[in-house]
């Protein structure tokens, strides 16, 4: 059977590698999709922190949009599985161990929103049928469900942020993307450490959202690199490799 020459293995080799990157630019725009929908969007129109009784009423009197919240949640756990799953089969030959850190740490914060979307779950449960939880405050309860689902997700924001930091590592040393997008990743993912623990100081909540700016940026940033460019690289004339991201 004829061998591939050099320049034909290298070109297989890309595309396959930018195949595999477009891949998992697809899983990681789901996760963020997931992410935006579910927890910034419609969360925020049920729960009311701090009013059990409200949030009781929201869930009963919008069922459909506390059952798209639990779909939404499942999807973020779906979906950040296979990023981590397919981060780690684009980067395993540049670092097994890192792609492997990589690769665990979003799989620990997708099994923190799995808990989280069946803290919320058993919320809209016992919103829509109060006699699940006879001789319990219906109010109270489904407000302490949220409440458990709230601190699911601010643990896993430290897994979320200690993803990052492995992702930028990868990236600046696979040397297929930009350097500037690896250290945004990096500065994110520190950031994103900082804000869980910030998070838990009273009057610091502003110094924990700001601290997750440079991890949004570099993730979007990440997304659309993966989606338009993918991770490739192209020949120069010494026959070494040239990052065309660089």
């Amino acid at each position: 059977m004829a061998q591939l020459s050099p320049a034909s293995a290298h070109d297989v080799a890309t595309a396959s590698r930018v195949r595999t990157a477009r891949i998992t630019g697809l899983w990681y725009l789901g996760l963020a999709v997931c992410g935006l929908c579910g927890f910034l969007l419609i969360r925020s129109q049920l729960y009311a922190p701090g009013d059990p009784q409200q949030t009781l009423a929201r869930l009963g009197a919008q069922a459909w949009l506390a059952r798209a919240g639990i779909a939404f949640e499942l999807g973020i756990v779906i979906t950040q599985a296979l990023t981590a799953v397919w981060f780690f089969r684009l980067f395993r030959s540049v670092d097994a161990v890192a792609a492997g850190a990589l690769a665990a740490f979003g799989l620990i914060n997708a099994t923190a929103i799995l808990m989280s979307a069946v803290m919320i779950g058993a919320a809209f449960e016992v919103a829509t049928d109060t006699g699940l939880v006879a001789g319990v405050d219906p109010a109270g309860a489904v407000q302490l469900l949220y409440l458990v689902s709230g601190q699911l997700w601010t643990i896993g924001a430290v897994f979320f942020g200690l993803w990052l930091i492995p992702m930028g590592s990868l990236v600046l040393r696979s040397g297929w993307m930009p350097r500037p997008l690896g250290w945004t990743l990096v500065v994110g993912g520190v950031g994103y450490v900082v804000s869980a623990f910030a998070g838990l100081v009273p009057g610091l909540s502003t110094v924990a959202m700001a601290a997750t700016l440079p991890a949004s940026i570099g993730e979007f940033w990440m997304i659309g690199y993966l989606l338009v460019r993918g991770a490739r690289t192209e020949r120069v004339s010494s026959g070494q490799e040239k990052p065309s991201g660089a």
